[in-house]
């Protein structure tokens, strides 16, 4: 059995590339221009596209595919090392052919999809040709599936969708909807519904408003769906399987976002410190004020500890587990996520006095995504539950009424085992 916690010389290189490539090419895209999806802005073709041609030159596109869908096969743990680097910026992403929800819609599509979706959704998505949106949640429902209320009737060869979506992303400039509805009422909850592919053009299709979070673009929108008819063969899957579509893009979806999210975690740590150095006050530096340096560690371990979870879920999947063998890792990362980042994130806006506050830094920016992190793809109590779940599946009842860890059990037991040994020896 061998641990290894090094990067290969040559692959970090590749790193270093990307790290500087960021910093000095992508991260300034976040301060000129507006949401980063909207590809039908000209100025995306000016900015943007250069920048993803050179990736893809690089041979960083879509590093989350395998070789069979154009990417590199790189695994999760290179992944984690990549997205690390990319998610210090907004438009991060989408340089690198890797944004949600278009990546995760992208696996479904490859794992579910015909021929003919892949040839027609499949690879224009993947060449970012066109943005998608996953449209899941609703008003009344929130993150449990089993409360959908959209329906999906067979009417001879379509189907017609009716009902109200909720916080579909990027809905306002997707091209096509992977849309779930319920199409079986009297089956099991998680039997009921059926997964969709709607092009973004039927009619019927209402963005009713679109929503943001405090200090971010609106792209979240409410939708209505009435009398959405699309062709039969537009299912993705098998009738009834909608939930095992779903699940199939979650876990490593969440776990592309704990990435992504340690990049922004290092990067208030970074800023944290270069101010704890920069500022003098009470006659000294700010960074020689223990309390100022109990936040500064207390950031760098608490960094470190999820940086490591997630790299050994990342390298766990490498080697022969599926995202429901890992669901305890993923959910224990999920509920981790919106912590880390909103703690560091506050201790450098605290340390940063009223300029912190200020929406010159980015940390109010922060601590409203780590609000985000914890609700979008399930709320972080829905995650912590699974953790316990998975973990007391494991654990097995005392056979008598007290726990056999009494210290006199234990004291007989030892007892017993030496017996042999002992016997002649003087107790005291």
């Amino acid at each position: 059995m061998t641990w290894n916690f090094s990067t290969d010389p040559e692959f970090q290189k590749e790193l270093d590339w990307i790290d500087q490539f960021v910093r000095e090419e992508v991260e300034p895209l976040d301060l000129v221009l507006g949401a980063q999806h909207n590809i039908h802005d000209p100025r995306f073709d000016t900015l943007v596209r250069p920048l993803q041609k050179r990736v893809q030159e690089r041979g960083f596109w879509a590093c989350h595919l395998g070789p069979e869908m154009g990417g590199k096969g790189f695994g999760q743990l290179k992944l984690a090392l990549i997205n690390e680097l990319v998610g210090r910026s907004r438009f991060g992403p989408i340089v690198f052919g890797a944004q949600a929800p278009d990546s995760g819609n992208a696996d479904v599509l490859a794992e579910y999809g015909t021929a003919e979706q892949k040839k027609r959704y499949l690879e224009p998505l993947l060449a970012n040709e066109v943005v998608s949106c996953f449209a899941l949640t609703e008003p009344q429902g929130g993150a449990d599936p089993t409360m959908i209320e959209t329906t999906a009737v067979r009417d001879g060869d379509e189907w017609v969708i009716n009902g109200e979506k909720w916080f579909a992303s990027n809905a306002s400039v997707a091209s096509f909807f992977l849309i779930m509805a319920v199409t079986d009422p009297d089956e099991r909850p998680h039997r009921r519904s059926s997964m969709f592919i709607v092009p973004g053009d039927t009619p019927g299709i209402e963005v009713i408003r679109d929503y943001g979070f405090f200090g971010h673009i609106p792209t979240h929108a409410h939708m209505r769906w009435t009398n959405v008819r699309i062709p039969a063969e537009n299912l993705l899957g098998q009738r009834g399987e909608g939930f095992i579509v779903a699940q199939q893009r979650l876990g490593g979806g969440r776990m592309h976002h704990a990435m992504r999210t340690i990049a922004l975690a290092q990067s208030a740590l970074d800023k944290m410190s270069e101010r704890a150095v920069s500022r003098q006050t009470k006659g000294e530096m700010l960074g020689n004020k223990q309390f100022v340096q109990a936040q500064i560690a207390e950031s760098w371990a608490q960094l470190r500890q999820f940086r490591l979870l997630v790299l050994e879920t990342a390298w766990l999947a490498d080697n022969g587990h599926s995202w429901k063998d890992l669901r305890k890792n993923v959910a224990a990362v999920k509920f981790l996520m919106p912590q880390v980042l909103h703690d560091i994130a506050s201790r450098a806006l605290q340390i940063h006095g009223s300029l912190g506050l200020s929406d010159q830094m980015p940390f109010t920016s922060m601590i409203m995504t780590s609000y985000q992190m914890g609700l979008a793809d399930g709320p972080t109590e829905v995650h912590k539950v699974t953790v316990a779940r998975e973990l007391l599946k494991e654990a097995q009842p005392a056979e008598g009424q007290f726990p056999d860890y009494m210290l006199f059990e234990r004291h007989a037991r030892a007892q017993a085992k030496f017996a042999p040994v002992l016997e002649g020896f003087e107790t005291k």
